[in-house]
């Protein structure tokens, strides 16, 4: 009985249902979806780094293609808003699928290094583009989605359409991580050599794990206009693609369920340390200096570790010797 209560989906399902009735302010509400939107990154990006082994400094960029391209269609009148995020995610699978091609015979440095450059030219390409993206000063107007004619217009309204979503990718990436592919994800992590050795396509594998990290952001970039109803470059900066790579290593690498809690963690934190805004990158790399030296394998398997030790202390304790 205490394993089924314990049963980390039955309590993700139930905090996702009583959370609104313990919440009423449409703030957290908003803060909620972030942190929802933040997770469906977080989770893609862990699934490329974490579980491939490959490292990316330009995740912001999907993010902000998939923003963009449903912001600049619907804020327009041009397409139906769900058809924009569909197109979003044609543009970004698209992106990703080219740039893919030859960034993914880099590695370690060079490949983090080749996507922060991807990254740096969207941004350019979103600040530049006055006519289309608004240039600086953002995109206004772009509506909100609705589903069967019932407007997700608040905050509280669009909260369980965006957690259905992270639950939904949650137990997608998890049932891939513990596929067939998921084992070759592991063995390219472990060694690309080794991985080739045992027929894995290991060009094809990155390239399609890559593709898909970039389907995520897309998506979580599609929410996030129609969150919020406005966009700017600079919620698509390379500071935001490091913001990522913080969330991953934070929860823990190669792993699911840490991917949330990085994402959580550090989409709540801002909130406590906004005295500290003009310290805010100094503060990231203490975090992440504190959580390798003494959390190297992240908030999840740091905290299950201790609670274990604890166990075994409690045991030994109570033992009769």
């Amino acid at each position: 009985m205490t394993r089924l209560l314990l049963n980390p989906w039955l309590l993700f399902a139930a905090g996702v249902l009583l959370v609104p009735q313990a919440v009423t302010n449409q703030y957290y509400f908003t803060l909620l979806n972030i942190i929802g939107i933040h997770t469906i990154l977080v989770v893609g990006l862990n699934l490329l780094m974490g579980y491939a082994g490959q490292i990316s400094l330009g995740h912001a960029a999907f993010f902000g293609l998939g923003a963009y391209t449903s912001g600049i269609l619907t804020a327009a009148g041009v397409v139906n808003p769900w058809l924009a995020l569909l197109l979003g995610l044609v543009v970004s699978g698209s992106a990703a699928f080219l740039i893919g091609i030859p960034v993914l015979k880099l590695r370690g440095y060079y490949l983090a290094m080749a996507t922060l450059g991807f990254g740096v030219i969207i941004f350019i390409v979103l600040v530049q583009g006055h006519r289309f993206t608004g240039g600086p000063s953002g995109l206004h107007g772009i509506p909100s989605l609705s589903l069967g004619g019932f407007p997700l217009d608040t905050p509280f309204r669009l909260y369980f359409l965006v957690w259905t979503c992270v639950g939904l990718l949650l137990a997608f990436s998890a049932n891939l991580v513990d596929s067939r592919v998921g084992r070759a994800l592991r063995a390219l992590h472990d060694s690309e050599t080794a991985a080739q050795s045992l027929a894995v396509h290991t060009a094809r594998l990155k390239l399609q794990i890559f593709v898909l990290s970039a389907l995520y952001a897309s998506l979580a970039g599609s929410l996030y206009a129609h969150t919020l109803n406005f966009i700017a470059p600079s919620s698509f900066d390379i500071m935001f693609s490091i913001k990522l790579v913080t969330m991953v290593v934070v929860g823990g690498m190669a792993s699911i369920w840490g991917s949330l809690l990085g994402a959580a963690t550090l989409t709540v934190l801002p909130e406590f340390l906004a005295f500290f805004q003009e310290f805010e990158v100094v503060i990231y790399g203490a975090i992440l200096m504190v959580v390798m030296i003494f959390l190297p394998r992240g908030l999840v398997r740091g905290l299950m570790d201790l609670w274990e030790r604890r166990h075994r202390l409690t045991e030994g304790g109570t033992t009769p010797g």
